[in-house]
């Protein structure tokens, strides 16, 4: 099935998503009161509203429960390392974004003041359903998978010659996820093997399969649930493979539309707006850099 958090008449809500994307049902129940069971096709503890609404009449949100996390994890496409002049780490690098860095699958992104090598990158994200406790597969704790586009200003921390991952990852409205979540039963417990690409402007950049992750799904979620105890709702984002314009020098534009698609799953169209001016205050803050002490 596919769950999806929309808006209608000013109000956020979780719904169910009909076969043909036409029309939805309101769901009543709490998030972590029917995620489990819905995670293997069951319906029963949602609540549904007797009526539907019409898709076109309701905007799609992010599909992440308020309160939950959203983690990244990075280094995680050998064909993608290698075309950067690395190697497969030892073990995942991860990060945390907050939940204003999240647009919808068919928003604009925010074009920020702070970078001129805006970038994107499309991954597979993974939805916790239940606590991971003592299962012994991690991924049999997820609700499902969506599709998102961890986009990264990749000359953060450039000027100061240091990693800035606050910066790179986590600014205002640049990270679109949607339009929903395909439940774990369409897509199985065991490593997902989804074909996925990305275009800008009609222009394929990247084209992989997710089977060729370093770091498999259970893997990423135990390396995160082993430093940060995951709960229901928190999203997962598993990492991006070769393409990115980081290989390429061809970073985006503003106007630029974006085509991110994962086969089974869905597809997020985004275009980048224009770039975001600062204040003259704000302007100060914009490097970062070190300070002198007297």
């Amino acid at each position: 099935m596919r769950l999806a958090r929309v808006a209608f008449a000013g109000e956020a809500f979780w719904a169910l998503v009909n076969a043909d994307s036409s029309r939805l049902q309101r769901i009543r129940a709490p998030f972590a009161q029917w995620a489990a069971e819905c995670a293997q096709g069951e319906t029963s503890a949602l609540q549904l509203d007797d009526a539907s609404l019409a898709v076109s009449d309701c905007q799609w949100l992010p599909p992440l429960e308020p309160g939950a996390r959203v983690f990244g994890v990075g280094l995680n496409y050998l064909t993608h390392l290698q075309r950067l002049g690395s190697v497969a780490p030892e073990h995942t690098l991860a990060y945390i974004k907050p939940e204003s860095a999240m647009v919808g699958a068919y928003d604009d992104i925010q074009y920020p003041a702070l970078t001129a090598e805006l970038d994107y990158e499309i991954e597979l994200v993974a939805v916790v359903a239940r606590p991971l406790g003592d299962e012994p597969r991690a991924s049999a704790c997820l609700l499902g998978y969506t599709c998102g586009n961890d986009i990264s200003a990749r000359d953060a921390g450039r000027h100061i010659g240091r990693l800035d991952l606050l910066t790179q990852k986590a600014m205002d409205r640049t990270t679109p996820v949607g339009p929903w979540i395909v439940t774990l039963d369409q897509i199985g417990v065991d490593q997902p093997q989804l074909d996925l690409c990305l275009s800008v402007n009609g222009q394929l950049r990247q084209e992989d399969n997710t089977r060729q992750m370093i770091f498999p799904v259970d893997e990423l979620l135990n390396f995160l649930d082993a430093r940060i105890e995951l709960r229901p709702g928190d999203l997962i984002f598993t990492g991006s493979t070769h393409g990115v314009g980081l290989e390429t020098g061809r970073f985006l534009r503003p106007g630029d539309l974006i085509e991110a698609s994962i086969d089974g799953i869905g597809t997020l169209s985004n275009r980048v707006g224009t770039p975001r001016q600062l204040s003259p205050a704000r302007a100060e803050g914009r490097l970062g850099g070190p300070r002198e002490h007297g």
